[in-house]
């Protein structure tokens, strides 16, 4: 029988083996090791890479040729070819401006003034501010804003790889209620699948108009012309939201038990109404009787959902109030963008896709009940919980681009593929050729 000297020697000599082979100074089992600390494959056979994240991922997105990976306190940018690592850098949020080859990406510190602008292939700094509080991130443009005090900021654009603003205006009564990357505006919110993050689909245009909420009022500034047009100061039954080129107000008003809503429609700094309609519900309130509304409207950037006064869903253009599509009974929009929508049968068996500019059904296909989706202007998503499906298709064709077993969700859809993430790992899925 071994003495109890040598089991103790032979212990302390594995503990030693192992804290060597994880801490990478000496692996005895290199391949053993690789196979026991993988994660289990996101999408077996179909993914050209997978790889072990430095963190669960707040958000990714697809620049050219690499992966940008947002964490609660870092960011990192991974190779689209094989994964590899290309840089970190320590953050407390990030944005990615700009589209494809020619993005940045745009990061800070929570509680500090300032940014830096990165280039995504190497993380070299492009440029650095130190006086920003709030930043926002477009495919065509960077939104800076600087308060020197509550009652006095200062909104710029620049373009993402500019080093002068394009424009600057003064703003009034903002405070400093906004702050860090991409906080929200008056505007519309994407629907979404819950297993599709609703940033997968990267940035967009910078809108004709924004609108800055503060100290009650809403500041409209027309970005093409870089001026501060209009401020609104919404009444306590109303609700504004900045779609596109318009300014939309919801009205919800209490009676007889219900709420009876309006929307209108101006084009600042015009004072007559572009649009209105009466009955048209955006389901900017939850079901109450006191009609409060604290949410956006839901929709795409010009396009947004509501409810006639008999339940049925209709898309509306934001621009000229248009119905684009009106549904039956028991359709629902499972997600719109300017382009197409996807709606659900009311048997809930199939999913159709809409198309806004040819007036019609583009595809369609059969789904489940339980089945969501979402749209990114490289494809659509569909997403089915059991069994754990991941299908993308083309958004024109309905062509499959992208059809995997998988119980990981869809951070981030490209030019050429999609970003998986189960937990801490995550996998490039590209598209069928």
């Amino acid at each position: 029988m071994a003495s109890k000297a040598a089991k103790g020697t032979a212990l302390a000599g594995l503990v030693t083996v192992i804290v060597l082979a994880s801490t990478g100074v000496w692996n005895p089992f290199p391949r053993l090791w690789a196979w026991i600390s993988a994660g289990d494959p996101i999408a077996e056979g179909v993914a050209t890479w997978q790889t072990a994240a430095g963190g669960s991922p707040e958000s990714i997105t697809i620049t050219g040729g690499s992966a940008v990976v947002e964490y609660r306190t870092s960011v990192e940018a991974y190779g689209l070819t094989a994964g590899v690592r290309l840089w970190k850098s320590d953050a407390d949020w990030a944005g990615v401006a700009g589209k494809d080859a020619d993005a940045v990406v745009v990061v800070g510190r929570l509680l500090t003034k300032g940014y830096e602008v990165l280039d995504p292939a190497t993380g070299a700094v492009r440029r650095k501010d130190d006086g920003a509080t709030a930043v926002w991130t477009y495919s065509d443009a960077i939104l800076d804003l600087r308060c020197a005090k509550a009652s006095s900021c200062r909104l710029s654009a620049w373009e993402p790889h500019g080093t002068k603003p394009m424009w600057t205006v003064e703003t009034q009564g903002i405070g400093f209620v906004l702050d860090a990357a991409n906080p929200d505006l008056p505007d519309t919110q994407p629907i979404s699948s819950p297993r599709v993050d609703k940033r997968a689909a990267g940035p967009v245009r910078l809108p004709d108009l924004i609108g800055l909420p503060g100290d009650g009022k809403i500041q409209i500034v027309d970005t093409a012309q870089g001026r501060a047009v209009e401020t609104r100061k919404p009444a306590g039954n109303q609700r504004v939201a900045v779609v596109g080129s318009r300014v939309l107000t919801v009205t919800g008003d209490a009676r007889d038990g219900t709420c009876y809503y309006g929307v209108t429609a101006h084009d600042p700094p015009h004072a007559q109404a572009a649009w209105q309609r009466d009955g048209l519900n955006l389901r900017t309130a939850d079901n109450g009787n006191d009609c409060a509304q604290d949410k956006d409207p839901a929709g795409g950037s010009d396009v947004v959902l509501g409810v006639d006064p008999y339940g049925r869903q209709e898309l509306i253009a934001a621009h000229d109030g248009r119905t684009l599509w009106h549904g039956d009974k028991g359709q629902s929009v499972l997600a719109v963008n300017n382009a197409y929508a996807l709606i659900r049968s009311a048997d809930g068996a199939t999913l159709s896709a809409r198309s806004f500019s040819r007036s019609g059904t583009a595809w369609r296909r059969s789904i489940g009940r339980e089945t969501s989706a979402a749209l990114t202007p490289y494809a659509g998503i569909i997403a089915d919980p059991e069994p754990g499906r991941i299908v993308a298709v083309s958004p024109r064709t309905g062509k499959v681009l992208v059809d995997v077993k998988t119980a990981a969700n869809v951070f981030a859809a490209g030019p050429d593929g999609l970003i998986l993430v189960d937990g801490r790992d995550l996998a490039y899925v590209p598209y069928a050729p």
